[in-house]
């Protein structure tokens, strides 16, 4: 195999790079907070997201939903073990094949997600053009030229949007 050619990085590249990384922490923190606040850990409201989701299409079983948050199977039924626990998540067997444990969400469950993603979409929202703006640095596109760009950061001007 052929050695790879080193990549030069520019000091520009780290600090978007760092940027980027700090607006989605940024996020993160919100969503462990809200999760918190309604007696759920992150992964629990991880979880009741993910099977929610796949509702549209199929439902998910243990092993599709250890996939989907990239856990080991046994952390996935774990999880599931204490969702069912807090009435929020429920087993059910296949129709087709009974073998098969399908997710659900309970209606206490389907509740308390909605509460969540209100919330989730709302910090979203309110984020979105601190994060197109980090996004468009990482491509390396200029900003849009609504006006210069306040940034958590240092309460700096972001250089992409025209400072």
């Amino acid at each position: 195999m052929a050695a790879r050619k080193p990549v030069r990085v520019t000091r520009l590249q780290f600090r978007d790079l760092a940027r980027f990384r700090h607006v989605i922490r940024e996020f993160l923190r919100f969503s462990e907070s809200a999760a918190a606040a309604v007696g759920l850990t992150p992964p629990q409201h991880q979880a009741l997201l993910a099977v929610r989701g796949a509702a549209a299409e199929a439902p998910l079983t243990v092993g599709d939903l250890a996939a989907t948050l990239l856990v080991r199977h046994h952390s996935a039924v774990g999880l599931v073990d204490r969702l069912c626990a807090l009435g929020l998540m429920r087993r059910r067997r296949g129709a087709r094949d009974r073998r098969q444990v399908l997710l659900t969400l309970t209606p206490a469950g389907r509740r308390l997600l909605a509460r969540l993603t209100a919330a989730h979409r709302d910090e979203l929202l309110e984020m979105a053009p601190r994060l197109r703006a980090v996004l468009r640095a990482v491509e390396g596109r200029p900003a849009a030229r609504a006006g210069p760009t306040r940034t958590a950061y240092d309460g700096d001007v972001s250089p992409e949007a025209g400072s």
